[in-house]
């Protein structure tokens, strides 16, 4: 069944009227034939730094990629980015709003996760968005790898995980936070600081690494914050995206005023999740031109701090990303994707 259902996907990327996330406009080409090799399911939170908007749109112009739900999850309670009791479902309002923007054969279902972390002591929960997430993960009527990316907290999939452990084998988790590993990287300066997505839901992060059995490939804070991009080249490329442009610069200058303060550069820190599923390379699919180490997966302490333990199983630990593949691609795609 698996060699039947890719046979037909190559016989429609190469069919002149097959819709595959890149439609043309006028005086614009049909991008080289691509088809779905994985499928994502999205967690961000949508309503709070805008890197993740551009990180969805990106995912959303990318054929490699199937997207098979959106969730709109929370942040820090009271994040002067989104000061509300619903961040989550403002998360899903700015995700319509964005794809409202865009010219796509599809939009995935969206959903809204949690809008708080739950107590650390609550039971799991079977909500809307767990209840697909456990959907997702068991279908048996396709052989796509699922990836499970997430650039914020991870209440969603450790409710899931929880609920139905079997699905750690079923998935990869791609998370964007943690603190450095200074052994990795021991010319940086040290920091003591919990790291911001780590702390969101500390219980969830601490269940997905301690107590569950999902590969996680991490992309920690000091490789997240090279991804750096210049105001000048966010104006340039964005200008030629239309609509999605516009709406993706608005969201940015919320931001920008809102921390009041003033620089020439942004942090898109969420595009790893883009670089390291959609962006695998042509022959032997891998992120092979972002850089790792495999590793023992550690413990998250009570600081979200790491501890070591012998035996546990490994993970990858992001220590470069990409940026030019990155940047380069997702300017090229809004430009294709985007409504007039």
């Amino acid at each position: 069944m698996g060699m039947l259902m890719r046979r037909r996907q190559l016989l429609c990327a190469l069919s002149a009227g097959c819709a595959l996330g890149l439609l043309p406009g006028p005086g614009r080409t049909q991008a080289l034939p691509a088809v779905p090799r994985r499928r994502v399911i999205i967690d961000n939170d949508f309503s709070g730094d805008p890197d993740g908007l551009f990180q969805l749109a990106h995912h959303l112009a990318s054929p490699a990629t199937e997207v098979s739900l959106i969730i709109g999850s929370h942040i820090h309670v009271g994040d002067f980015l989104d000061r509300s009791s619903t961040q989550a479902e403002n998360a899903v309002r700015a995700v319509r709003e964005m794809m409202g923007h865009m010219r796509l054969p599809r939009q995935p279902e969206v959903l809204a996760g949690r809008n708080a972390a739950p107590r650390p002591d609550a039971a799991p929960e079977a909500t809307p968005a767990v209840r697909r997430i456990l959907a997702e993960a068991m279908r048996d009527d396709t052989d796509l790898p699922l990836f499970y990316v997430a650039g914020a907290g991870l209440t969603e999939i450790a409710e899931a995980l929880r609920l139905e452990p079997r699905i750690a084998r079923r998935l990869t988790l791609v998370w964007i936070g943690g603190a450095e590993y200074a052994a990795l990287n021991p010319s940086l300066p040290p920091r003591t600081d919990p790291e911001y997505n780590a702390t969101i839901d500390l219980a969830a992060t601490r269940t997905v690494f301690n107590e569950s059995a999902v590969e996680i490939w991490q992309v920690p804070r000091d490789a997240y914050r090279t991804m750096l991009i210049s105001f000048a080249e966010l104006d340039a490329g964005l200008e030629q995206a239309g609509a999605l442009g516009r709406y993706l610069r608005a969201q940015l200058r919320r931001a920008v005023e809102a921390t009041g303060t003033r620089g020439e550069t942004y942090i898109l820190g969420d595009s790893p999740l883009v670089t390291l599923t959609s962006l695998q390379s042509y022959f032997e699919p891998d992120a092979s031109s972002s850089r790792y180490l495999i590793r023992p997966t550690p413990q998250i302490d009570e600081r979200a701090g790491y501890a070591a333990v012998a035996g546990t199983r490994p993970m990858r630990v992001y220590t470069s990303i990409d940026t030019r593949l990155t940047f380069a691609d997702m300017f090229a795609k809004f430009r294709l994707v985007s409504a007039p």
